[in-house]
Order: structure tokens, then sequence, then C-alpha cells
């Protein structure tokens, strides 16, 4: 990491990184401005994340930012741009007013979706982009083939769902889906913290900041991570069900093939799996169906 003033007194800190590597576009505004920047000399060539403060009386803010950033970097040595970007989020937070709290089921159901994404990125530190839900897909997670819906349930007893609309279990086209649902219970000690579970995501994940961004779109946000400090939960049930045509469902295509027009919008109904029928798909079921997802979504 090198400091150092240009021509026109701007104050620097820059990075060195591998050529090929992209740098965030988003940060180009009139105060920091992050850029790629090769430097060299007669024996060696660089190249740079060069991250500029653009007004002089910020100085000394933009020397205790530089401060923040070494320290994240020699915590971070193998990925100094993700310490970088660690640090100017955290800033950012600073001037961010906090939104809605999520709620007991939010709570829920964005955990019972993170247990499953954790999954994905164990096999692909991409997987997040298989997690559409956040941008308002009607499925959770999708490579466009295979789709997962994942449910939660803090209930002591059975196994019911709330489905939203209609096309919530309908299959993508040609393709198959799968029911995810969890048994979660709040503790106040043991189980697995809301906040460890994000934690081991963004730190497995190959593009924090991309996860950040869906976590804030789920409701999420690092500035509030002290309201979810004591959440916890322990995982009573863990359920995997394909959705075949005999599954308990009611969507457009059935409707459809049952020659019922839909005129009907903003269908909500719940679906009870506590009987044995239809069973849930074994473990092997189950990795193979994981497996699938991350193959075809290469």
């Amino acid at each position: 990491m090198v400091a150092a003033v240009d021509h026109d007194g701007y104050r620097h800190v820059l990075l060195p990184i591998p050529t090929h590597l992209k740098l965030r576009s988003t940060l180009d505004g009139p105060v920091l401005q992050l850029r790629k920047r090769p430097l060299e000399d007669e024996e060696t060539y660089q190249t740079y994340a060069d991250l500029v403060c653009l007004r002089a009386d910020l100085n000394d803010l933009f020397t205790e930012l530089c401060a923040d950033i070494l320290s994240a970097v020699e915590s971070l040595p193998a990925n100094p741009v993700k310490a970088l970007y660690r640090v100017l989020d955290r800033w950012k937070a600073l001037f961010q007013s906090q939104g809605a709290v999520l709620g007991p089921e939010q709570l829920a159901g964005l955990f019972g979706e993170l247990l499953v994404l954790d999954r994905l990125l164990y096999l692909d530190s991409s997987a997040h982009r298989l997690w559409q839900g956040p941008e308002g897909h009607h499925h959770d997670f999708s490579d466009g083939n295979l789709a997962i819906e994942v449910k939660t349930s803090a209930r002591g007893d059975g196994r019911r769902i709330r489905v939203h609309g209609l096309d919530q279990l309908d299959a993508p086209e040609g393709g198959t889906l799968h029911l995810t649902w969890f048994r979660l219970h709040r503790t106040m000690s043991g189980g697995v913290g809301f906040l460890e579970l994000i934690e081991k995501a963004l730190g497995s994940a190959d593009d924090e900041i991309r996860l950040l961004e869906l976590l804030a779109q789920a409701g999420y946000r690092p500035s509030d991570a002290d309201r979810y400090r004591e959440v916890r939960f322990a995982i009573g049930e863990e359920r995997w069900y394909e959705v075949t045509p005999g599954f308990p469902a009611l969507t457009n295509r059935s409707l459809l093939e049952a020659g019922v027009p839909i005129c009907v919008l903003d269908v909500e109904y719940t679906v009870d799996l506590s009987g044995e029928a239809p069973a849930p798909m074994t473990a092997d079921m189950v990795s193979r169906t994981v497996n699938r997802m991350i193959q075809e979504s290469e």
C-alpha cells in the first residue's frame, strides 16, 4: 500500500492489484474516486487500485479513512481490494439512515434463504448470483431451469407453509422446482446466529458487494447489525420436496390445464405438509439437486 500526493495536491492511497482485476465502477463521486492506475519505472510495472480525495478540506478525514484501510488490508492481505470495499462501505453506513427493522417472520424467512445460500456457496463462491428472491423473482433461487423456493415456520407443530401468488409453486417452463422447508426456533444460546450466517456468506462469496446489495434488497443493512446481535435460531427440522404435478398447490399452470380462466389476483393460500404425502426428498436427492443447480449455472 502506497500513500501519495499528485501535482494538484490531491491525496491518494494505492493498493497493488492484479492487472486483470475489475474495480467497482460506482465509486466516482465529487469527493472520492477509485481508478485502476498502472505505474512503471525502469525496473517494475505494477497496477494499483487508486483511491483519491478531491477535496482538500476533507484531507483530515481521508487520512483517517486511509488508516482504516491500512488496518483492514493487514488483516486481509490476500485480497486488499475486498478489504478496501469493506472499509468504504462501513464509512458509507455512517451516513445512511436506518431502515425498518425486520419482523420475526421476515427474520425467519431470510434466515432460511441464507441457509440454502450457504450450502450453494460451499460449492461455488459465485452462487449468490442464483439468489433471485430479493430482486422480486417469484422463486428464491433459480438458474432458469431449476428453481428452489424456501419456506420457514416458527410453529412447534405441523408443517404449514404460506404461498404468495399463483406462480410461486409453478416450476420454470420446461424445468423443475424444489421446495425447502425449515422449522426454526428462536433461542438465546446455541443454534446459529443471524449475523454469523450473514458473515459466513459474505466471507464465502467472491463478490461481497453484490451480496450486500442483495441483502439490502431483502431488508438487511450492515448499519442495522446491532439490532440483530442477539437473534439466533435452532433448526428443528429440514425437509426438501420436489414440486411435481401431484404436489398440493394452486398455480397458474394447474388452473390453465383445468380450463379455469385466471381472473383472481393477489392470491395467498396455505399448504399443509404435515401428512405422509407428499414424501420429502432423501439426503442424497437433496445433494444431487444442489450440485445440479451449481453445475447448470456454470
